[in-house]
């Protein structure tokens, strides 16, 4: 009797470790899948610029203190609605051709402008049209 309860006992380990094991490995790939499609919006995010409001926008005056950071800098711009994400905006500014070159003032920028184009603006760039810098 012993012998059939210690070989229902160890097929019950083996059914119960094989079951865990699958469970594991379900949650793996899950995590995979969430981490992959995170970064890959992440990335399309930084890559695939669009305005906030495309159309006329909305003006908004944005204040730029000596000092500021660029996070900083997105997230005041996050905070007015220019902005989807602030980390994106550090990331689109180390690639674009404004890196270190956004200076303080006061703005106006408008939610129908890109990422670039508003730092375009910050840099003092003339090539943007409409650009207003106090």
């Amino acid at each position: 009797m012993s012998s059939t309860r210690d070989k229902l006992g160890r097929i019950g380990v083996v059914l119960a470790s094989s079951f865990f094991r699958i469970v594991l490995y379900a949650c793996i790939v899950v995590m995979l899948f969430w981490v992959g499609k995170t970064s890959y919006k992440f990335g399309h995010d930084i890559f695939n610029q669009k305005a906030m409001s495309p159309g006329e926008g909305q003006e908004i005056s944005v204040v730029i203190n000596e000092g500021t950071s660029v996070y900083q800098i997105g997230k005041i711009l996050e905070e007015k609605g220019l902005i989807e994400d602030a980390k994106v905006f550090v990331i689109q500014e180390f690639f674009s051709n404004y890196h270190k070159e956004l200076k303080p003032g006061t703005y106006i920028l408008s939610t129908a402008y890109t990422p670039t184009r508003m730092m375009g603006i910050m840099a003092g760039d003339a090539d943007q049209e409409g650009a207003s810098n106090t």
